[in-house]
């Protein structure tokens, strides 16, 4: 039976082929919801399932991965930023601090059962001063990841340290993807 991605994420997609798993990549089209009153994992996995579910209509006969990551400090979520202003202001905000890292995943059974779990990861952040936000983005284009920045490309510039997976902050819970799909 075949797997669909659905997601143009080129860090989901290498997370999923390192796990072995054989997919194909179909962007969602659905637009994300973006309400700062729900919880942290219930928004997330309602975006993940919000975007399965319009790659499930178009491929009903695939097991369909949806997935949606979002970064969030006093209860705030952050997600991509509009431009480097605002990703500046994000970087911030989480310098200095802890936050958490919440990817919902939704996968869509072929005949149409759903499950939607999420992963959590703490995050805490060197403190970072303008230069050192610049040298970052001298380096890294934070305007297509969630709370602009992103762990695997010199993440140790601003980085004290994570609890939790890895992975998720990357964008996708693998083991617990794999664990799904069983």
């Amino acid at each position: 039976m075949p797997i669909v991605l659905a997601s143009a994420s080129p860090r989901r997609r290498e997370l999923l082929a390192q796990a072995g798993v054989v997919f194909e990549v179909v962007a969602s089209p659905a637009e994300e919801i973006h309400d700062p009153s729900m919880r942290p994992d219930l928004l997330c996995e309602l975006n993940a399932h919000l975007k399965a579910a319009a790659v499930a209509a178009l491929r009903p006969e695939a097991r369909v991965i949806g997935s949606d990551t979002l970064v969030f400090i006093d209860d705030l979520p952050l997600g991509k930023p509009a431009d480097l202003e605002e990703a500046r202001g994000m970087l911030r905000r989480l310098s200095g601090r802890t936050h958490q890292v919440c990817t919902g995943v939704c996968i869509i059974e072929p005949g149409g059962e759903t499950k939607c779990f999420h992963g959590l990861t703490e995050v805490t952040f060197l403190t970072l001063d303008d230069a050192a936000i610049d040298a970052y983005f001298s380096q890294v284009n934070p305007l297509d990841k969630a709370g602009a920045y992103g762990i695997q490309e010199y993440g140790e510039q601003i980085i004290a340290g994570i609890r939790g997976s890895f992975d998720n902050v990357m964008g996708l819970p693998v083991d617990l993807v794999v664990a799904a799909l069983g």
